[in-house]
């Protein structure tokens, strides 16, 4: 007799990023060593866009098909954030990660430098110019500036909360 193949118990986590940058943002942190073999298996979607509220409705969308033991979402609170957003997510339990006002604002806060003016120029020499690229995160970016950050950017408190770090 052959040996019997035992199955782990794996736990399921979508997170639905707004846009491409936070999409890459979202890779790079899920290629942390200590995330990965974290027994969960993250899948990342992108919501391409439309705000807040168009975010949180296209993750529920994605949710139709597949069950996810955990849903977080990563948006912008600058546009179409309100009660029937927060309604919605509230509705289906998805971890908000709010990114006031921008994940570049955010990001940049994280690394201790006051945003301002062009959030999107501003935060590029950060990512070598390419912020669609996961490993351009990574110099500026580490798990340790992430977890030093932790105190003041509650979403990223959350974000290394659900991947245990």
């Amino acid at each position: 007799m052959g040996r019997k193949k035992q199955w782990a118990c794996v736990k399921t986590l979508l997170i639905v990023a707004e846009g491409y940058h936070d999409e890459a943002f979202l890779r790079h942190v899920r290629a942390f060593e200590d995330v990965r073999g974290c027994g969960k298996q993250i899948t990342i979607r992108n919501a391409r866009g439309k705000g807040a509220l168009g975010v949180i409705k296209q993750t529920v969308r994605f949710c139709m098909n597949t069950s996810y033991d955990e849903v977080a979402v990563l948006f912008d609170t600058d546009t179409d954030w309100g009660e029937e957003a927060l309604g919605i997510a509230n509705d289906h339990n998805f971890t908000l990660l709010k990114a006031d006002p921008c994940l570049e604002a955010m990001l940049l806060r994280a690394i201790g430098i006051r945003p301002r003016g062009n959030l999107k120029k501003q935060l590029e020499p950060y990512v070598n110019n390419d912020p669609m690229q996961p490993a351009h995160f990574e110099t500026h970016f580490g798990l340790r500036a992430l977890q030093a950050a932790r105190h003041s950017e509650p979403s990223i408190d959350a974000l290394l909360n659900l991947l245990g770090l």
